[in-house]
């Protein structure tokens, strides 16, 4: 059957960039019962690194773990591009040939409660993640945990929260801030032009009336 070789194509996501040859692609393995589970079917998918992201004032925001090795860029469209680092765990150091990888646990704020989401786990060269849909106006929290081959501990996780704002607020922050750009050009354009009536046109008639009053 010409299926599973079409499912792993599509896991490779092939609709992206061709990434670097030189760098590794991320392995990572959802569960769960959210869409992104569903999507996967618990199986082994593929990744190109996000090598090289900024987060940009005007389209992102950024949220940092206490620790400092996760941040959460919540980007305007909705999705959540996860970073981190292992320099940031701290001591005691590990050799990199120790780590087998990352386990992401998800979960959000309800009205009474807290729901799981999708959990992942990473391959050890993945240094991003990319949470496609997040609720609107839901207060998320992500935690990051590397783990090692035994008998090495897993250090600490470390964990990040942060809501994403609605597309609705979004766009009318984005529409305020072209209307308020807008004025402060209108009004500076009248400022100009005042002040080259001021300076071409009344100057030269007050000094002819000057002039008369002396005759």
């Amino acid at each position: 059957s010409l299926l599973p070789p079409l499912l792993a194509l599509l896991c490779l996501g092939l609709a992206q960039p061709n990434p670097d040859p030189d760098e590794p692609w991320c392995p990572y393995k959802v569960g769960g019962d959210g869409a992104a589970a569903a999507a996967a079917g618990a199986r082994l998918c593929f990744r190109p690194p996000a090598r090289g992201f900024q987060c940009s004032a005007r389209g992102c925001r950024a949220h940092r773990s206490a620790g400092g090795a996760l941040v959460a860029n919540v980007l305007r469209n909705g999705s959540v591009l996860l970073q981190w680092g292992m320099r940031h765990w701290g001591p005691p150091a590990r050799p990199a040939a120790a780590l087998r990888g990352f386990a992401l646990n998800c979960s959000w704020d309800g009205t009474y409660t807290r729901f799981p989401c999708d959990s992942v786990e990473l391959g050890a060269a993945c240094r991003d993640y990319l949470l496609a849909e997040a609720h609107d106006s839901v207060r998320y929290r992500l935690c990051l945990q590397p783990r090692f081959a035994p008998p090495r501990p897993a250090p600490p996780a470390q964990c990040v929260e942060f809501r994403v704002e609605p597309a609705a607020m979004r766009d009318i922050v984005v529409a305020m801030t072209a209307v308020g750009g807008s004025i402060c050009v209108m009004l500076v354009f009248i400022c100009l032009l005042v002040a080259y009536i001021t300076e071409n046109l009344m100057s030269p008639a007050l000094a002819r009336g000057g002039h008369a009053a002396a005759a």
